[in-house]
């Protein structure tokens, strides 16, 4: 069982909904939120811009079949269940993203991580859970709007915050390494300064009135350029899927109400037509796409399954959803259903389509492999 899942169910056990031996407080609540933060700070951490370049043209095509499709597809289900039409909204977004922890480690586990195929999903699903997340940030500052100022000046300002920081945080580390290099780093300074800048850019963006779930992302955003050295990610992955995060996913266990299928008999059907009609929607698209980048039959599948997985960016969704009062319970457990679901599925579907798939891996330049040893050096 995957750790995440059994984090979520263990909540449910535990939790008011369950045997009501655990309650949450406002403590657990904070550690929560910064659970959420470190969340998507890491998601944001290991997309790296710099790799769009090769394959753009797939990645474009992927991204926009598998992102497009989808949406509709969720804003469809919404409305044909007589939601509000921000509920309806948020479902679209939430049908676009797909998680990237369940494709890497089943893409690495075939061979196909490093082949252009590997590299085209990968890349693609990154953009579709930035698109995903943009939207959500526009659909937040609609719906709650944090700031007073209006949205075209507002993410203008976001915009040049974004180009200034990208510009800047990277100076800013490098000052810090040149001065400490020379020194023993027993007390993990240059780790506190990355969480201190963490700190002081999601502090920095909810002045400009955006969501911590954004700002965590851009956080990790901005930074991951920079942060080449694996040693300090590891500690990071350490700090965040160690601690922070579990709370966060234990927390989402906490306040799912598994009886509340006994309370509204269109549960069922709701919890059903959301499960397959993603799934359907993840599948013909990646399908679809793939074969307009002129991958073959197979290698299209294999896209379409690979897509299917929601776990991350969705429960992240779901929760600020449901504490906007945005999602009702119904659908926040038919989310949470989704994610059990296909972070089963996907592994398994392929791991069955992608054994008669040639392994080619992507060729580097005699520069990109020079940048590839100096990462590993460090």
């Amino acid at each position: 069982m995957p750790w995440v899942i059994a984090l979520i169910i263990a909540g449910m056990i535990v939790g008011p909904f369950g045997l009501g031996v655990f309650h949450s407080n406002e403590t657990i609540d904070f550690m929560g939120q910064i659970g959420l933060i470190f969340l998507m700070f890491m998601a944001g951490l290991e997309t790296k811009l710099s790799t769009f370049s090769k394959l753009k043209n797939n990645i474009g095509i992927l991204a926009i079949a598998n992102g497009l499709i989808p949406f509709g597809v969720g804003l469809f289900v919404g409305l044909a269940f007589d939601m509000p039409l921000q509920s309806a909204l948020l479902l679209g977004i939430i049908y676009i993203s797909s998680s990237v922890a369940v494709i890497i480690p089943s893409l690495e586990s075939n061979g196909l991580l490093h082949t252009p195929l590997g590299k085209s999903i990968i890349s693609a699903t990154i953009v579709e859970d930035i698109a995903s997340l943009l939207m959500l940030s526009v659909f937040l500052q609609t719906v709650n709007p944090t700031t007073s100022l209006p949205l075209p000046l507002f993410y203008l300002l976001l915009v040049i915050v974004l180009f200034f920081l990208r510009i800047a945080l990277p100076k800013v580390r490098s000052l810090f390494i040149q001065k400490t290099k020379d020194k023993a780093d027993i007390f993990q300074q240059e780790l506190r300064v990355i969480l201190v800048i963490l700190i002081g850019t999601v502090v920095s963006f909810e002045l400009l009135g955006l969501h911590s779930l954004i700002a965590g992302f851009f956080a990790g955003l901005v930074l991951s350029d920079s942060i080449k050295s694996d040693i300090l990610i590891e500690k990071l992955r350490t700090i965040s899927y160690g601690l922070f995060i579990p709370v966060f996913f234990v927390i989402i266990g906490t306040q799912t109400d598994i009886f509340v299928f006994s309370k509204a008999g269109s549960s069922i059907l709701l919890v059903l037509v959301v499960v397959i009609s993603s799934i359907l929607a993840k599948l013909v698209s990646g399908y679809l796409g793939g074969r307009a980048a002129k991958f073959t039959k197979k290698e299209s599948l294999v896209i379409g399954v690979a897509t299917t997985a929601q776990l991350s960016t969705t429960l992240a969704v779901v929760f600020t959803g449901v504490e906007l009062g945005i999602l009702s319970e119904e659908l926040s457990i038919a989310m949470v259903i989704l994610s059990i679901v296909t972070i089963f599925i996907a592994p398994l579907a392929i791991n069955k389509f992608s054994k008669q798939i040639p392994q080619v891996e992507v060729v580097y330049t005699p520069e990109e492999e020079v940048e590839q040893a100096k990462k590993t050096m460090i």
